[in-house]
């Protein structure tokens, strides 16, 4: 039987439907509480918008064999299904999409920050570099 194909919106919706999403405030109190804050972005994207100090980078091409802890590509800090991860992306869309499938590999715990770094700059929380976007600033497609 094939299934009728979905769409982004759809996939996103159903991403979403199984977080518990931050505010950046939250993400960023959860974040110095311990929390693994992982910034999925781009180089390009980090480097025209900015990063959040001490953030760990961790692109989306390979994230899940960064964090998975029966990755023989694990990062040290991934130590356990029980890690908690909130994954920070441009807007708000890409890291729902990653917080998802690292919890189809176990990782419970693992969430996003609603708006992403954009949302972050807007409540005032530490970011170097970059500037914000604005409606007249070309941003590149990747």
């Amino acid at each position: 039987m094939v299934s009728s194909p979905r769409t982004i919106d759809d996939v996103l919706a159903e991403a979403r439907s199984r977080l518990r999403r931050l505010t950046p405030e939250a993400a960023h109190a959860r974040w110095r509480a311990g929390d693994l804050l992982v910034d999925i972005r781009p180089a390009a994207q980090r480097a025209d918008e900015g990063e959040v100090p001490g953030a760990l980078v961790i692109e989306r091409n390979v994230l899940e064999w960064r964090l998975d802890p029966a990755s023989d590509a694990r990062i040290p800090q991934a130590t356990g299904h029980d890690l908690r991860v909130i994954v920070l992306c441009s807007e708000g869309y890409t890291s729902s999409l990653a917080a998802a499938s690292l919890q189809d590999l176990g990782l419970r715990h693992a969430t996003d920050v609603a708006g992403g770094l954009r949302a972050w700059r807007a409540a005032g929380l530490p970011v170097t570099g970059g500037e914000p976007a604005s409606p007249g600033r070309a941003e590149s497609v990747v």
